[in-house]
């Protein structure tokens, strides 16, 4: 976006030129239903069976253990709700879920329990309601929080449901992932992956459910018996294809990128604190992923501090909206224990692998200029 200073990767990637690439044959000349008999069909069909390959081996598993969706909240319905709807029970997971997860929970009338003040899973609380449920049929925790960027322990959260609920299955939103671990550390633990392509450099509108052997679920989609009659629906070749390739590349270039964003963040972090007070940034460092810089910011709200960050081309968001008039906010925040009050000034910048360290001096420069603004405007405002 020529003029702009993007800053919100956690919502969306911009796609990797390879993946872009990978994916324009399959738009034009190589147009086949891979579900065909056909000499094309077929080609279109090794497509997906190469790109199947592919993933398989960036996330550690077998190739027939990746089920092909239209994004992460697809997988994660799936998951989910196909796991209740074929061996009933219950559903559990954290409070500061994503809501592809909380609403299939809540709907379900399963079990939400609480966070750490970093917004991890808390562990003994986990431990505590599978005690008490002896129903629970399958356990959701994702992998990294998508709003402040906190990982979250998947091992340490598999020895729980292992021991207090052995009969559960663990399924895990990985969409906010792929960028910064190494999935292949996180699919032995679990039994169900969700990803999503557009968070890694893939295209919008495809993403998968790794489904370890074993695992049983209820489809969401019947009627064209694809992906093994897990999920029917004609194939979407080129996205499919361009998830794998910058899956791929994502997982190449992790190394260097986590060193080189990690750095970058701590920049922008570092300055913002330096020339403002009263910022407070919401998650330690040691918690959270390279690319999240997440603050709540003293004597603002965010909704005038994002409006004036877009005037000025710099690209952000916000951990709370606007609801009935009135700043509430956001679900993560407040499973943290952050007081409404400081959660009206939140601001969520995420780096990804387009950053530079202009975007940096820009962003950081913007920022406080806004910040400024709205702090010399509020009394004015406020009588």
């Amino acid at each position: 976006m020529p003029g702009y200073t993007y800053l919100d990767h956690a919502a969306t990637t911009p796609m990797h030129p390879e993946s872009v690439a990978a994916m324009m044959p399959y738009l034009s000349e190589q147009f086949a239903n891979p579900s065909g008999s056909h000499r094309f069909a077929r080609e279109a069909r090794k497509a997906i069976d190469d790109a199947r390959e592919l993933m398989a081996e960036v996330v550690g598993c077998r190739p027939g253990e990746v089920v092909f969706t239209s994004g992460g909240t697809e997988a994660d319905n799936t998951a989910i709700r196909g796991t209740l709807a074929r061996r009933g029970g219950r559903a559990v997971c954290p409070a500061a879920e994503h809501h592809a997860v909380l609403e299939c929970v809540h709907r379900a009338g399963g079990i939400v329990v609480p966070t750490t003040v970093t917004g991890a899973a808390d562990l003994d609380a986990l431990a505590g309601a599978l005690e008490q449920s002896t129903d629970v049929s399958v356990v959701s925790v994702m992998t990294v929080n998508n709003e402040v960027g906190t990982i979250n322990d998947i091992a340490g959260v598999a020895r729980v449901v292992r021991r207090h609920a052995p009969q559960a299955v663990l399924h895990t939103d990985a969409v906010q992932a792929a960028c910064w671990l190494d999935l292949r550390t996180i699919t032995p633990h679990v039994d169900f992956l969700a990803l999503s392509a557009h968070k890694f450099g893939g295209p919008k509108g495809v993403g998968a459910l790794v489904v370890r052997d074993g695992s049983d679920f209820e489809p969401a989609l019947i009627g064209g018996g694809q992906e093994r009659e897990r999920r029917s629906g004609t194939h979407n070749v080129a996205g499919i294809v361009a998830m794998a390739a910058a899956l791929h590349l994502t997982d190449v270039r992790r190394p260097h990128e986590l060193t080189r964003l990690a750095a970058l963040r701590d920049q922008l972090v570092d300055r913002v604190v330096a020339a403002l007070p009263g910022v407070h940034e919401t998650v330690p460092r040691a918690h959270k992923v390279a690319g999240s810089a997440h603050l709540c910011i003293d004597g603002i709200e965010n909704e005038a501090l994002l409006y004036l960050l877009d005037e000025s081309g710099v690209c952000a968001s916000a951990a709370s909206a606007c609801a009935a008039g009135a700043m509430e906010p956001s679900h993560v925040l407040a499973a943290m224990g952050v007081t409404r009050e400081r959660a009206q000034g939140a601001v969520r910048l995420t780096l990804g692998a387009t950053t530079t360290a202009a975007d940096v001096d820009r962003g950081v420069e913007v920022l406080v200029q806004a910040v400024h603004q709205l702090r010399r405007s509020a009394p004015r405002q406020a009588s």
